[in-house]
Order: structure tokens, then sequence, then C-alpha cells
């Protein structure tokens, strides 16, 4: 296999992955009360996090870097990054515990055109009309998914699911702006959102912890799955792969999440879609890819109109002949 075909292989691996959470989640919140899921979660994809850092620290002890398990920035990026990971997974988990699968592995697909509404940087001149078109059929989308056989008020999954695509496009534009600029390693940046969320997961299921003494073998199995798997290998995978790729590309076959969402939800969980969910999925997916696809032609496009007229000199800018000083640059801790 070749190089490309690999890293593609693994990114579709993760879309692949992180589409069967949805179905893993509403099984393990089954058998467990949600919050308890979500500290089980949280914990376990902790102790993985910390056994990777201590492996990378251990090879790295003669330099100077790897003497340091944490920066300044990855831990002042970390926790508020932790705190609004751990909000995200809260909504999301209630509303898939309330919906099918198929339903909430579509609807969050909606952060994917709700995000660059609340990231700017890439835009400050506004999104172009077709934008606004693809989210337009993507909330029509979700109307078609939340009626079900018919028009009727909307589920309380559905609705929290809704909710959830807000609430992580808020954690990815923050992201954006916590990370910039900054030199801040994936793997220690991960570790320290896992352990704030334990420890507040810890406390808001304190109470109800003793039922996870009372899990059968197949619940384990789910939430190991949803640790291991849809958290830290999820993760890590798409780094490294993102890294070796064209952000594109990588966008192209991440999109493909709520594709398999749907697609693990009928093969395993016996669910279907009445026409007018099926029309809503079709919507879903096209605005979606849609939407992804205006706005990056657009960041692009903007970079480059912010390229040509950084070089062109004017009056007040030095030209070739007159070198300027160098602007400083801020370096992380």
């Amino acid at each position: 296999m070749s190089d490309s075909r690999r890293i593609d292989a693994v990114l579709l691996l993760v879309a692949l992955v992180w589409g069967s959470s949805y179905l893993s989640a509403q099984t393990a919140t089954a058998a467990l009360p949600v919050l308890v899921v979500l500290f089980a979660r949280y914990a376990l994809s902790a102790l993985a996090c910390l056994g990777l850092v201590a492996v990378r620290a251990g090879s790295r002890q003669g330099s100077r870097r790897g003497s340091r398990r944490w920066t300044r920035d990855e831990l002042r990026a970390g926790v508020p990054l932790g705190v609004t990971q751990a909000a995200v997974l809260v909504v999301e988990t209630y509303g898939v515990a309330h919906t099918t699968a198929a339903n909430a592995g579509l609807i969050i697909s909606l952060t994917i055109v709700l995000t660059p509404f609340l990231d700017r940087t890439g835009h400050p001149g506004g999104l172009p009309p077709a934008f606004y078109a693809a989210a337009g059929v993507c909330v029509l989308a979700v109307g078609l998914l939340m009626s079900g056989n018919g028009f009727h008020a909307p589920r309380l999954g559905d609705l929290l699911m809704l909710a959830a695509a807000f609430v992580r496009a808020a954690h990815v534009a923050l992201v954006g702006r916590l990370t910039v600029g900054r030199v801040v390693r994936p793997l220690q940046l991960t570790t320290v959102q896992t352990l704030v969320g334990s420890a507040l997961f810890l406390i808001l299921a304190a109470r109800e912890l003793p039922t996870l003494a009372r899990a059968d073998a197949a619940t384990w199995t789910q939430l190991l799955y949803l640790a291991l798997f849809c958290s830290v290998f999820a993760f890590l995978a798409q780094t490294w792969a993102v890294q070796r790729t064209s952000a594109s590309r990588a966008g192209l076959l991440l999109g493909t999440e709520p594709i398999w969402a749907a697609a693990v939800g009928i093969a395993l969980a016996g669910e279907h879609f009445t026409p007018l969910a099926g029309l809503g999925a079709a919507l879903m997916v096209a605005g979606t890819y849609w939407g992804q696809a205006v706005e990056r032609t657009h960041r692009a496009a903007t970079a480059q109109k912010t390229s040509v007229t950084a070089d062109t000199p004017t009056p007040d800018t030095p030209g070739p002949e007159e070198p300027s000083c160098p602007a400083p640059t801020l370096t992380s801790t």
C-alpha cells in the first residue's frame, strides 16, 4: 500500500470509529447512568494518555523538551478546553441516549457549518452567500431528520444533539484561539483535557459510581472502546495523518463520519430511515460537504489575497531595496 493510501485508510478508520461511537455510547448509557459512562470514558482515556506521556518522556530524557512533561501553554490551553470538551460530551451523550445513533451522527455533523460562524480568523470579511445557502440546506435536513414518520414536536434527543453541535463548534473555535502561535503538543494537550474531564465527572457522578461494580463484560467493552479507540486512538491517529496530507483531503475523509454513523446504526442496531428522514440524511451529507468546500475555498482565497497584499510595497512599507527590521516573534515557554 502506498503512503498516500495508507494515510487515507487511517483517516477513514478514524471517521468510522467516530461514527460508531454513537451506537457504543447509546449501548453503554442503556446499562449505566450517563455521568458514570462519561467518568469511566475520561478516566480510562486519562490513564492511557498518562502512560503514553511517561513512555515518551522516558525515551527523551536526554533532551531539554523531553524533560518537561507539560509546558505552561499546554496547561493554559488544556484546562479550559477540558471544560468545554466535557460540556460537549455531556450534551452529546444525553442526546444519543434519547435518539437513534444515525440521527445523532448526522445532526452533530452540523458542527462543520457552525464552526466558521464562530471562528472568523480565516474569513474576516465575512462568508460568501453560497456558505449560507449550504447552512440553509443543513437546517432543512435537521428538520426532516427530526420529523421521523411525519412532522411533529422535535424529540428531546434530537434537540440535545442540535445543542451539542453548537457547543462542539464553540469548542473547536476555542481550540484555534488558545493554540494558535503556541507550541502545543497534541498528546500533552489531550492528557490535560482528559484529566480535567475525569476530575469534573468524578464530582458529578460520585453518588452513582457504585453502579460501575455491577457493569457486565459487554458494558465494560463499550467503555473501553469509547475510551481507547474513540478518544485516544482516534485523536492521535488523526493528528498523525493530518500532518502527512493536506487539510482539504483530511477534512473530506473525516467528513464521512455521519455516513458511518448511519451505516453502523442501520447495520448493527436495526435502525431505519423513513422517506422523510432518508431525504434529511441525504441533504445533511450534501449540505455539510458543500459548506465545507465553500469555506475551505474562501479561506484559501483570503489567505492568498492577504499574502499578495503583504508582499506589495507601499509608500509606508520598505521595498526590496530598503531592508526592514524583522518583527519580534513570540516564543512559548
